[in-house]
């Protein structure tokens, strides 16, 4: 009886799962969500728009639209030349001048203007409006300088135009 063959016993497997991959998967899956969230808000940017004012009939029209009193130009032409002026070119609030370049010709002129600003509208939040236009002629360093000036004087509210008018292709002609 002794070579009878002996009983063979099943091995018995281990019943446990491994979470690692599952543990893993499931923090990616977290990252991933928050993520995509944190993406898909919506970015607000602010917009300061100036106030509409409306005028009583000039020259048989009424106008709507920001106070001209609060509006200064500067075109910039070629040689470093700038000429600015004040409220409408049909109407100026002052003759349109040559300035030049630096603290005591642009910077000076432009905080002359927000102080005669600030008097008129006896608001120090509303401030000058500046439209900068530069013609074909000026080079982009001019340009640099005048935005460097609308930093340094704290004027925010400015646009660079490239549309020049007739008569303002006529006035930096004549200076």
């Amino acid at each position: 009886m002794e070579n009878l063959p002996k009983k063979v016993r099943s091995k018995k497997l281990s019943t446990r799962v491994d979470l690692t991959a599952m543990v893993s998967v499931s923090f990616l899956l977290i990252i991933f969500f928050m993520v995509t969230i944190e993406l898909a808000k919506l970015k607000v940017m602010e917009l300061g728009l100036p106030e509409r004012y409306c005028d009583d009939e000039w020259n048989g029209v009424i106008s709507c639209g920001v106070d001209y009193h609060r509006i200064t130009t500067i075109l910039l032409d070629d040689n470093d030349k700038i000429v600015t002026y004040s409220g409408l070119l049909f109407d100026p609030l002052k003759n349109p001048k040559n300035v030049s370049y630096g603290r005591n010709g642009i910077r000076k002129e432009l905080v002359n203007k927000i102080k005669q600003v600030q008097d008129y509208t006896g608001d120090y939040r509303k401030g000058i409006i500046v439209i900068i236009k530069p013609s074909k002629k000026s080079n982009y360093g001019n340009l640099v300088d005048i935005l460097d000036e609308m930093k340094i004087t704290g004027i925010n509210t400015y646009a660079i135009v490239d549309d020049f008018t007739p008569e303002e292709t006529k006035l930096l002609a004549s200076k």
